[in-house]
């Protein structure tokens, strides 16, 4: 009698992981790639891929990933264990009480599966206090129009909305990331945190409560650390579901909100540098 049978066989290959060693760093060993949304900082000192290399081994300089979806993707000289607790520092220039200036960052993190040591595997989210939550919008997507003056950069999203990077008198330069690939437009994608921008009296701009970079959150008591903590354990795929990650070799740090501070610019994460919180 003949037929057809079909067999599904489900194949679980091992992720490479690089060990740590006496000779091992706690700090960011290379950075794989810069791209920032337009923002006032860009093609400034603090907003160059000269300057991104900066946070190697540091985090005492500084980059700027302008508007929402500028992003920043780093690694280390091994991959990250994910141990009880936090497992991740990642620290940027956000301000307390009273003058309360954030500018929340979201975090992905990424395993080197396919063993190129390439960051181009399946990135996860660090699943913050925001992410649940009716006010968070996923799978946002914004285009950037580069403008190629000292103009504001216009604006379109998948929402229906559109608006402009502003431009200001204090940084006189084009805003649209000139050292970017594609000189006409750059489109990004991710998760939109809500704007935390208010002014009465003076602008702020609130943290949120864990989970986020560039935040001056009461959750990981950044008044302390000086720092944003991240574990592993919270990562979550893009159904949104936790994926169990016993170690990562890639983050990815991109700014969360499209929101404009006034005389202050718009808001966009800076990263000061990272370290292995399993690296004493």
């Amino acid at each position: 009698v003949g037929g057809v049978f079909t067999h599904t066989y489900i194949i679980t290959v091992n992720v490479p992981v690089i060990a740590i060693t006496s000779a091992s760093t706690k700090y960011i060993s290379k950075i794989f790639d810069y791209l920032p949304a337009p923002g006032q900082l860009i093609n400034e000192s603090s907003g160059s891929p000269d300057q991104s290399q900066k946070l190697i081994g540091s985090t005492s300089n500084i980059i700027s990933l302008g508007g929402f979806g500028g992003y920043l993707i780093f690694g280390f000289d091994h991959s990250v264990v994910n141990n009880n607790g936090n497992d991740l520092a990642i620290y940027g220039n956000p301000y307390g009480s009273p003058y309360d200036f954030s500018e929340p960052g979201v975090v992905m993190v990424s395993q080197d599966a396919n063993g190129n040591g390439l960051a181009d595997d399946e990135w996860y989210e660090l699943a913050g206090s925001e992410y649940a939550k009716a006010t968070t919008t996923k799978n946002y997507e914004i285009t950037y129009t580069n403008p190629k003056a000292f103009a504001d950069v216009p604006w379109t999203d998948n929402l229906g909305k559109s608006g402009v990077v502003k431009v200001n008198n204090y940084h006189r330069h084009n805003f649209y990331p000139e050292f970017a690939k594609n000189k006409e437009s750059i489109t990004f994608k991710g998760t939109l945190l809500p704007s935390t921008v208010s002014s009465n009296g003076f602008v702020t701009s609130k943290p949120f409560d864990f989970g986020y970079t560039d935040s001056y959150s009461l959750g990981d008591d950044y008044r302390i650390n000086g720092y944003n903590s991240f574990d592993i354990s919270w990562a979550v795929n893009s159904s949104g579901k936790n994926v169990s990650l016993k170690t990562i070799d890639f983050v990815k740090v991109y700014t969360g909100q499209n929101a404009d501070a006034g005389f202050l610019g718009e808001i966009s994460t800076e990263v000061r540098g990272a370290v292995d919180l399993g690296i004493k």
